[in-house]
């Protein structure tokens, strides 16, 4: 699939902030502390890949190594390390795919949806406290933009792996 081209026209003051905002945000939730830190929290001791690849997992029906690294953004050998390691670790397994015989789908176990859940609320918990002074209309509104933001993003995205599922 190719990429569209962009517009010619410069992007308004306001999403240039949405942009600078987004990559604020990125970066504050992609840092190697704050990972340590949630992981603790949590009581799941996994590292940053395996925690990327049980959310993606979490939300969806077993799929295989390739679909998940094309939905991860990532190259296959790096999901095939993440999952020996995940099986190793008692939070995946591997299952027959049912359309192919021949070929695996990774599916959670129930320690791997245990971890993901435990993560999950640990974040949450500490999104609640930092979004304490916000009003419930507020975080409403907050979560309708964000998923339409997404949905959108994902409707114009030309990546042939983007997941159309929200992911709480």
């Amino acid at each position: 699939m190719s990429t569209p081209p962009l517009p010619d026209a410069p992007a308004s003051a306001e999403v240039v902030e949405i942009e600078r905002a987004l990559s604020r945000i990125t970066y504050l939730i992609s840092r190697a502390r704050r990972h340590e830190r949630l992981t603790a929290l949590a009581g799941v001791q996994l590292d940053r890949a395996a925690v990327a690849l049980l959310r993606q997992m979490a939300d969806a029906e077993p799929m295989r190594p390739g679909e998940l690294a094309a939905r991860l953004g990532v190259e296959a050998s790096h999901v095939t390390r993440t999952v020996q390691q995940l099986q190793k670790s008692g939070h995946v397994t591997r299952v027959p795919d049912p359309d192919d015989r021949r070929a695996q789908r990774i599916e959670l176990t129930e320690a791997g949806r245990q971890a993901i859940a435990r993560i999950r609320e640990t974040g949450a918990r500490a999104m609640q406290v930092a979004l304490a002074d916000w009003s419930p209309e507020d975080l409403r509104q907050l979560a309708t933009l964000f998923h339409r933001m997404v949905d959108d993003f994902l409707a114009h995205s030309d990546d042939e792996g983007a997941d159309p599922v929200r992911t709480p």
